[in-house]
């Protein structure tokens, strides 16, 4: 793959920075856009940046993981500029594939390095934290393990909730295999089903669950607590962020990247520089409540949401998350997929 031609860092940081004033879309050029992730959450965005740059987009939604299994069926007949993903694995599905156009250096450079793909095919735009979701009247901070994995001792028994059919709690698996062996995860795994944990249909519902006192708590996305505190500040919920580096406080992110297919691909960075800009990264921590990944300014993050550099997370390389099916697979096997 070649890079394409790229901004100077001085210019991208200006992007990045201020708000992008209108530009004409390039002769009615098109950008179209392939989302993993709801129309709801970033669908206001893409109409904004609409509006700031004049480029008109075309998106098609649906599942990150089916997204990207199509774009590997349609090759470089694809009619995708951008795949904006919801989690890391998908977009490491798509790059292994040979399929993203590696990214100017000046725009990988807008991010931490373990937040974008260590051979430049990809960036994230936003960040989302494991977290233990817990009930304050039912627990304390000082009442939680130092690690995810003591979730499988017997105090813990009837106590918890989880989402196996989640996308997010199968990266979580998935970085569990890959950090710590396929016998520790399916040990891991049988542990928590041992110890009753309640099956939910997704982050939402554990989080209703515990603060409703049906479960003392649940693996989720950090964000999901916040979004409940938004609407009812009384709630009786707050995050766990695992110490040490534990697995339990893996940061994954939803990013994207340019289809080395792609004709737009000017008009492709300039929708990443804008997701990157001060106003794009600003949205995200309003209207999702996920971190916002630009190195440069500051943010007014929700209360006591821990700064991302205070988070010590694990050694991973999230590309490698895109090795879903053997987690599938050894979830149908442990019946963690058919568990009630």
């Amino acid at each position: 793959m070649k890079k394409f031609a790229g901004l100077t860092l001085v210019l991208v940081l200006l992007l990045a920075l201020l708000p992008l004033p209108a530009v004409d879309a390039q002769g009615g050029s098109t950008l179209t856009i392939y989302s993993g992730r709801n129309e709801n959450l970033i669908g206001p965005l893409i109409e904004q940046f609409e509006e700031d740059t004049g480029i008109e987009v075309e998106v098609r939604y649906g599942d990150s993981a089916e997204l990207a299994l199509q774009l590997i069926e349609e090759g470089e007949n694809s009619p995708a500029d951008i795949f904006f993903a919801q989690d890391a694995g998908s977009l490491g599905a798509v790059a292994n594939a040979d399929l993203f156009d590696e990214l100017s250096e000046d725009i990988l450079d807008l991010v931490e390095p373990r937040f974008r793909s260590e051979d430049g095919l990809w960036i994230g735009l936003s960040g989302r934290a494991r977290v233990f979701v817990y009930n304050t009247e039912a627990l304390s901070e000082e009442d939680l393990p130092a690690s995810i994995l003591d979730f499988t001792a017997e105090e813990w028994s009837g106590r918890l909730g989880w989402a196996p059919t989640n996308g997010s709690f199968q990266a979580f698996v998935t970085a569990l295999r890959l950090t710590e062996g396929e016998e520790a995860a399916e040990a891991w795994i049988n542990g928590i089903l041992e110890n009753d944990a309640q099956v939910y249909p997704d982050n939402t519902s554990i989080v209703a669950a515990t603060a409703s006192g049906e479960i003392d708590g649940g693996f989720v996305n950090h964000y999901y607590a916040y979004r409940l505190l938004s609407e009812d500040p009384d709630a009786p919920v707050a995050n766990y962020f695992f110490p040490d580096g534990d697995l339990g406080s893996i940061i994954n992110v939803a990013g994207a990247g340019i289809l080395d297919s792609s004709e737009n691909k000017i008009l492709a960075q300039r929708f990443l520089l804008y997701a990157l800009s001060l106003r794009g990264q600003q949205y995200f921590v309003d209207n999702t409540f996920e971190y916002p990944l630009l190195r440069f300014g500051e943010f007014e993050l929700p209360q006591n949401l821990p700064p991302l550099e205070e988070i010590e997370t694990p050694v991973l390389d999230l590309s490698a998350l895109d090795d879903l099916q053997t987690t599938l697979d050894l979830l149908e096997s442990t019946g963690a997929l058919t568990s009630e």
